[in-house]
């Protein structure tokens, strides 16, 4: 077994034990041994380490565990991460219709856009399908270059770092040049993917700030390259601009 596999597994065991507490509040350690087969040595150091990370509590009466406040800052985490669907959708259908378009939200994480909704113009409903958890890189789609734009620039200079990967012709892979492409994204507010992750579709991309002007998701108009002239872009991305103000009026 290499070691990867050995972290692989080590992950699961933690994450097992971690869902004991689906089942119910508080276990002991004998109790999480017998329901998972674990030694309960392993067990043991499974929740002495969730405990030093505040996933966990110990009373130390009983010597019970019990869920900590680190599990409650991940679900308020998702809460958030959810409640923006749930404001955006209705904006994003609209502007699905009016553009006759593909249209996503998505966030920044760890480096890469992370997808959470897509809607479609009314006649394609046919091609409807979840997207959320795709990932794609930052720098070679709209709607991540949208975000990458308007992160901090020590995350920019670590970003560029990176093997920045070729996917078509047009891929910006040149550091200098993609540095150029963001100051260009940051100046006029809204991102364009030229063909750049996908021959023949392009995008219009715009960012999404919470009340604090922090860059908290992003936005685009996604589809066939013959559709976006250099006018029809500028008129979607004014467009873009108005539902992204509305969607940033009710963020909390």
């Amino acid at each position: 077994m290499d070691q990867d596999e050995i972290k692989v597994k080590s992950l699961k065991k933690a994450l097992d034990v971690l869902n004991c507490f689906l089942v119910k509040p508080t276990w002991g350690v004998t109790e999480i041994s017998d329901r998972l087969g674990l030694y309960k040595s392993n067990v043991y150091d499974i929740l002495t380490t969730l405990k030093a990370m505040d996933y966990l509590e110990k009373d130390e009466e009983t010597e019970r565990y019990k869920l900590g406040m680190q599990v409650f800052a991940l679900s308020r985490a998702m809460e958030e991460t959810f409640s923006i669907i749930k404001i955006a959708m209705p904006y994003m259908q609209e502007l699905a219709n009016f553009t006759n378009e593909r249209v996503y939200l998505a966030i920044p994480h760890d480096g890469e856009v992370v997808y959470l909704e897509a809607t479609y113009p009314a006649e394609s409903v046919n091609l409807m399908r979840s997207i959320l958890g795709e990932r794609a890189d930052m720098h070679c789609t709209g709607i991540g270059k949208a975000m990458l734009a308007n992160l901090s620039e020590e995350e920019i200079n670590a970003y560029l770092q990176r093997d920045l990967a070729v996917y078509t012709d047009h891929t910006i892979s040149d550091p200098v040049q993609l540095r150029a492409e963001l100051e260009t994204t940051r100046q006029r507010g809204y991102a364009i993917d030229n063909m750049e992750h996908e021959f023949g579709v392009k995008c219009v991309a715009m960012p999404i700030f919470d009340k604090t002007h922090k860059l908290y998701a992003a936005i685009s108009v996604s589809g066939l390259a013959v559709h976006f002239t250099d006018d029809q872009i500028q008129e979607w991305a004014l467009l873009i601009k108005k539902y992204v103000a509305k969607i940033e009026n009710r963020l909390s």
